[in-house]
């Protein structure tokens, strides 16, 4: 079970759970094709934004093997939500997790995703005690490739035209880390 203390701060930003308020900021990162180009969603409407965020909201906490922790990026700077993390509970038995994040584009290159990332790596193996955390992405993502990399995950499986996704064959990296790994790393 987990249940953080909010928000989480870091050098630059506020992890928080989402609010209504935060539906504009959302709009214009889900809404983009640069944004959803390796996810399994297409540019979302503002009714697709709307259901999206309400169920977001409600991701805060982690009480059973299956549930997600989606936090709103906040750049304390702007004010402003730039993106989004997330935490998966995958197995109590095995203590596995999955961490995924979205950055606004117009903010890639700055660090952002890594320095969010790594707070909800903590959170996994501080707060809720996980063995293994993974990442999973589509192979042509060379700049998420490049966040968990930077975060000490190294790539474990490349797996082959395992899905057709957007109506193409696309290959899928599997990155992972363990605790004490990370622990190694602090």
């Amino acid at each position: 079970m987990l249940r953080p203390d909010y928000p989480l701060r870091t050098a630059r930003l506020l992890l928080r759970p989402f609010t209504l308020s935060d539906f504009d900021d959302l709009y214009a990162i889900r809404s983009r094709d640069d944004v959803t180009r390796y996810l399994y969603a297409e540019p979302e409407s503002p009714e697709q934004v709307r259901e999206v965020l309400e169920r977001k909201i409600s991701e805060s906490r982690l009480d059973v093997v299956g549930q997600t922790i989606s936090l709103a990026v906040v750049w304390s700077q702007l004010d402003r939500v730039i993106g989004e993390v997330h935490l998966q509970w995958l197995s109590d038995e095995h203590q596995q997790g999955e961490i995924g994040f979205v950055i606004n584009p117009d903010q890639h290159g700055s660090g952002f995703a890594t320095e969010a990332a790594e707070a909800v790596l903590s959170l996994g193996f501080a707060g809720l005690g996980l063995h293994r955390i993974i990442g999973r992405l589509d192979s042509r993502n060379v700049g998420s490739a490049r966040v968990l990399e930077k975060l000490g995950l190294r790539r474990e499986a490349h797996f082959r035209h395992d899905e057709i996704f957007k109506g193409e064959w696309s290959d899928q990296f599997v990155y992972a880390i363990l605790a004490d790994e990370w622990q190694a790393r602090r």
